[in-house]
């Protein structure tokens, strides 16, 4: 079988970028899975844009309980990669370190759990190891969501409450909470025309009160303890705007106003009154209102057994939490969950997207100290 390197070196290979197929990858994990002696779950579906997508399960062993890893095989787009030499999607090895687009975010972390697995393919198991690898973290987890609503595996990995593992990239350590996240888009219409007459209807007029209202409700949010979560860096919701009217010349009305939102609700906080009051504010506005995507934030107590065993395992002295989201979101149901995978978050979707190469040691090594602690 290959190591995480070359798992990694595998899977980068393909340009599985949100917007394309992720089935060539998944194809090629789900025969890993069966060479490990895995009884295999694939949750295929078509994408909002008629593109066919899917999400793989694997499970050694029998049994309640276990462990169970999250990662996805979607990758963000590489548009801006810097190299001349290589492409993203070719990985290349220089000065220690693994190139290519998706090896922090997150093939690498799969490639390290895939590489745990092998050490007990052939062992008597006293609970069972779960694998689980998405499509569309990066676009609204739409894959994880899949997963929740289709899977049986999935039920069967809620119904003996495993243990979970979030694999996106921490560094390996011991990540207890995460924020959610609410996309929205907020729409006005007008009419367009030549600007010197009084033919057209021009959006921006009818957006105007309601950025007003935004401004306000940010101001409260940054300002406001009550919606501020200290466990957090930063501990405001960082709720951000953008304003376009796509209009190609000044002496054209502009026919449309569009806002998107974007803020990131926290545990321990209720956002939707924060959700109620743009909803008000779009409709009393006259504009239309568009929710694109709600995640939950995610949270488990740091003092919690589970997580005091996932440090000692990591050998970390405290956990923290990210800004960041993951599937984690979507799989509430999991009591016993941290989020803790190889990389540095902040190397991911980068134009030199890397992973150190010690790092696939590391994480393989700490994968496999959490299978044998908990399922053999």
């Amino acid at each position: 079988m290959p190591s995480a390197l070359e798992y990694t070196q595998s899977m980068v290979a393909f340009d599985s970028v949100s917007s394309k197929s992720n089935v060539e990858v998944t194809n090629q994990i789900e025969d890993w899975l069966k060479q490990l002696g895995c009884e295999v779950e694939r949750v295929d579906y078509i994408d909002a844009n008629g593109v066919s997508k899917s999400n793989i399960l694997g499970k050694i062993g029998s049994g309640e309980g276990g462990l169970a890893y999250f990662g996805h095989s979607d990758v963000v787009p590489a548009t801006t990669w810097v190299f001349d030499e290589h492409g993203p999607f070719e990985p290349t090895i220089k000065d220690g370190k693994l190139f290519g687009r998706g090896t922090t975010d997150m093939k690498g972390s799969v490639a390290c759990f895939l590489a745990a697995m092998e050490s007990v393919k052939d062992k008597q198991l006293t609970a069972p190891v779960y694998f689980c690898c998405t499509a569309d973290e990066e676009v609204g987890m739409r894959g994880a969501e899949q997963v929740v609503k289709n899977s049986s595996m999935y039920r069967e990995m809620v119904a003996g409450q495993a243990r979970a593992i979030i694999g996106e990239p921490t560094m390996l350590d011991v990540v207890h909470g995460h924020k959610g996240g609410c996309s929205i888009v907020v729409t006005s219409k007008g009419r367009a025309a030549h600007s010197s007459t009084k033919e057209g209807t021009n959006a921006n007029w009818k957006m105007i009160p309601f950025l007003a209202e935004m401004k306000a409700l940010n101001d409260e949010l940054e300002s406001d303890p009550k919606w501020q979560n200290e466990e957090f860096t930063p501990p405001t919701m960082t709720m951000n705007i953008g304003i376009n009217d796509h209009t190609g010349a000044i002496n054209i009305t502009p026919p449309q106003s569009i806002c998107t939102i974007y803020y990131r609700r926290m545990p321990g906080i209720d956002a939707e009154p924060i959700f109620e009051r743009i909803q008000n504010a779009a409709e009393s506005n006259g504009l239309e209102f568009d929710v694109r995507f709600r995640a939950n934030p995610f949270y488990i107590d740091p003092n919690a057994e589970y997580v005091q065993e996932c440090l000692e395992l990591a050998e970390n002295k405290t956990p923290r939490t990210v800004s960041y989201g993951t599937d984690g979101a979507w799989y509430y149901e999991l009591e016993r969950a941290v989020v803790m995978g190889p990389g540095n978050i902040a190397q991911a979707h980068t134009h030199d997207e890397y992973l150190d190469l010690k790092e696939f040691d590391r994480g393989t090594d700490i994968y496999t100290r959490m299978i044998h602690r908990w399922c053999l």
